[in-house]
């Protein structure tokens, strides 16, 4: 814990405090958030995080979590937290729409393995955050009837970037600290950049996908969005693990959290591709070389490293994840093809023109990038690569009418984000300072598989860096 001046978001120890000390019960902060619900949807513009919620619910667990700490039997250090989920997931009792109109018609009777591990560790759900339909773009610019464009809690104006885009809104706005993303091609990680918090991307696997919309299965991983570095390992500590109802995780070491406290970072080889790292704005890269430079003077050292055959591998992971959602889609697009937004639509068409030899080609690339990775591995503990090369882009009045599809802006805010995907390496972003125009910047960590401990080491340190945090122009207070 590091002692800031001026404005710091609200995270898991403050409610800790809060709780323990008789100064606020769980009940007390549900009535907040409800207040504060109610309040961000009347707003001009509306906020639009949190696109489900249920008054009864929140209060349900919040009043046993209360119970709970009268009683001193807490289930967790996530017990009273409140969270959100992306609306990819299943949580009981709301619809499953994905970001969309027709989808979820009646509401979910089973919660997703993610959704449940947090309801055992006695987290308070207080509703189903907004995203990008069907995870199909990278602004959250979603203009249907049941969403409309979530706002960056740093500017209003702009967008918060997706597909996870109500999760990163509203722990930025202080709803809650702790949110739960998906990350097929940078979903956790390019709203958390732009929101100005922090977005880890664990391991392919580590997280279940278990009750989420099976989208694209070899390129999601699941994650949490955080108002710190600290919060994001103990979420990532209660969710990871094997599940039996998701394969893809059985085989994992178990997770640990080794050495992520420790007092510096001598020892550490921080792997850095100067040219695919200065691929970004003037002010990210300014940002984002000092960033570096501190890490070397907590006595990691700067190792320059060659990512090979990276226009390969972006193309192949498009084909990949565009490939796989098309394919469990087919169905929807034959059938609510008139009821997704034009920028969905086009995605998916042009994802039909992907052939099964296009499909083969990618995974070989996949193969060729792994094995690259792994020799890199060899030498460094990490690769260091700005957040998102941009600050988040402007909202015009055309996108919330018909929504926005911009190409070489989505693949210019995947094009640090897309190896972790195409590979299954875990990444964490972390915000380490602001642009002129007052939006968030971040670097990212990504290491070998199932090293998740070594960038939660990195990022604890990373966070020192920024010499003060801006308060959002959009932040509820809840523990006021």
């Amino acid at each position: 814990d590091s002692a800031r001046n001026g404005f710091s978001f609200k995270g898991i120890k403050d409610y800790l405090e809060c709780y323990r000390s008789g100064k606020l019960t769980p009940s007390q902060v549900a009535r907040n958030i409800i207040a504060m619900l109610e309040d961000c949807d009347k707003s001009t513009p509306p906020l639009r995080a949190i696109v489900q919620w249920d008054r009864e619910q929140i209060m349900l667990m919040a009043e046993a979590s209360t119970t709970r700490y009268r009683n001193k039997c807490t289930l967790s250090c996530l017990d009273g937290i409140p969270v959100c989920l992306k609306e990819e997931f299943k949580v009981v009792p709301y619809h499953h729409r994905v970001g969309t109109v027709y989808l979820g018609t009646e509401p979910e009777t089973e919660d997703a393995t993610v959704a449940k591990k947090l309801r055992e560790a006695g987290a308070i759900i207080i509703g189903v955050s907004n995203m990008h339909e069907l995870g199909t773009g990278t602004t959250g610019c979603n203009p249907n009837r049941c969403h409309k464009i979530p706002r960056n809690p740093y500017n209003p104006n702009h967008f918060t970037g997706g597909s996870s885009s109500g999760s990163a809104a509203a722990v930025a706005a202080g709803l809650c600290p702790v949110a739960i993303g998906t990350d097929g091609g940078g979903s956790v990680r390019i709203p958390a950049s732009f929101c100005g918090v922090v977005g880890l991307k664990g391991t392919f696997g580590r997280i279940s996908c278990h009750g989420c919309l099976p989208l694209s299965y070899s390129t999601v991983s699941v994650g949490p969005i955080c108002t710190s570095v600290a919060d994001a390992a103990i979420v990532y500590s209660i969710l990871a693990e094997p599940d039996l109802l998701y394969p893809y995780g059985l085989k994992q070491p178990k997770a640990t959290l080794s050495d992520i406290c420790a007092p510096d970072l001598k020892g550490l080889k921080l792997g850095v591709d100067w040219t695919f790292f200065k691929a970004c704005d003037a002010e990210v890269l300014s940002a984002c070389e000092k960033a570096v430079k501190h890490l070397q003077s907590l006595g990691a050292s700067v190792v320059e490293v060659s990512l090979p055959e990276m226009e390969e591998a972006r193309v192949a992971h498009v084909i990949c994840i565009l490939s796989e959602m098309r394919d469990f889609l087919q169905p929807d697009f034959n059938k609510h093809f008139h009821e997704m937004n034009l920028e969905t639509r086009a995605s998916l068409a042009l994802a039909s023109q992907f052939t099964a030899l296009d499909y083969i080609k990618a995974n070989r690339q996949r193969t060729r990038t792994m094995r690259f990775l792994q020799e890199i591995f060899s030498t460094v503990d990490c690769i260091l690569t700005p957040g998102i090369p941009c600050t988040a882009p402007r909202i015009y009045e055309s996108d919330l009418l018909t929504g926005s599809s911009d190409m070489s802006f989505t693949v210019r805010s995947m094009r640090f984000m897309q190896l972790g995907n195409f590979t299954g390496i875990p990444g964490l972003v972390v915000p380490i300072g602001y642009s002129t125009a007052g939006l968030p910047i971040s670097l990212q960590v990504m290491a070998k598989w199932w090293d998740e401990a070594v960038l939660l080491r990195i990022g604890l340190k990373l966070e020192q860096f920024r010499d003060q945090t801006k308060k959002p122009s959009i932040y509820y207070d809840i523990l006021a």
